[in-house]
């Protein structure tokens, strides 16, 4: 039987790829010298046995034996008008009804958005490293005659370290902002939308380290703002605070409710989940 051959379009030209043989290597053309040789697996996985071995991992360059990462469904994106689908893999902590997630308060729940009231929100369980996906929107317009009081909120890491929510267009102080690691570092950007618009954080945190009560790793912070990268494995130097500097570590405390804050301000959220790492 005749073997096809795949054609690639691009703007400019036609590119004319010819099909992989059984056993030959991606990478390797013709009057290439095969210098290692395709191995296959009963479930059709390939690779090499006779690679080099990783010293991190135990593992041969390019092994078809190695431990396969767990497939998930990653989701879908949300909209303006509508919260995208969580990982299959993440720990959905509001839904738009259920609160069984969180310890009693009194936040509330109107038309599928959890409300801000007073008191801070805390999650039942205890975390370490993590993703986290929450959206929140700011009221519009502002509510409260204390500027200082916009849209005011925060995303309480560990329950300690503060990534600020706060009214995108009140020109507060830049390690207040929205996104700023709270007293300590600015975003890199601005990366709010219009008034009235659901915002977006993807979170990545890494939980500090301890031998014993002795610190050998602060806790650091990615964040995607609205898709944006504007905290880049930022270093946590501290319990976030108010006019202050940062206050020590806990000494041996890794673990801890993730707790979103309250300044009596109607900040509203929706879609919140989270992946332990």
């Amino acid at each position: 039987m005749k073997k096809s051959t795949l054609i690639l379009l691009t703007a400019s030209c036609a590119i004319a790829i010819a099909p992989l043989a059984r056993g030959q290597a991606p990478g390797q053309g013709r009057g290439q010298a095969q210098e290692h040789k395709l191995v296959y697996r009963d479930d059709g996985t390939f690779g090499y046995m006779d690679t080099p071995t990783q010293p991190w991992s135990g593992y041969r360059v390019h092994d078809p034996d190695r431990a396969k990462p767990k497939t998930i469904d990653p989701g879908t994106f949300s909209t303006q008008d509508r919260p995208g689908r969580p990982p299959s893999d993440a720990i959905v902590l509001f839904d738009g009804k259920d609160l069984s997630k969180w310890k009693p308060n009194q936040w509330k729940v109107e038309n599928g958005d959890l409300i801000a009231t007073t008191g801070r929100f805390e999650t039942v369980d205890d975390f370490g490293s993590y993703q986290l996906h929450l959206e929140w929107q700011a009221p519009n317009p502002p509510v409260g005659d204390d500027i200082m009081n916009r849209g005011n909120n925060g995303v309480l890491l560990m329950g300690s370290f503060e990534i600020q929510i706060f009214d995108p267009t009140t020109k507060i102080y830049p390690d207040g902002q929205a996104a700023a690691v709270y007293g300590q570092t600015p975003p890199l950007v601005t990366a709010s939308l219009p008034p009235g618009q659901w915002e977006v954080y993807d979170i990545i945190f890494l939980a500090p380290k301890f031998n014993g009560d002795k610190l050998e790793e602060p806790a650091r912070v990615t964040v995607l703002y609205n898709g944006v990268l504007v905290q880049n494995n930022q270093e946590i130097y501290g319990t976030t605070a108010h006019a202050a500097l940062p206050r020590p570590y806990r000494p041996g405390r890794t673990r801890a409710p993730l707790a979103l804050g309250a300044h009596n301000n109607p900040v509203r959220f929706r879609n919140i989940w989270i992946r332990p790492l």
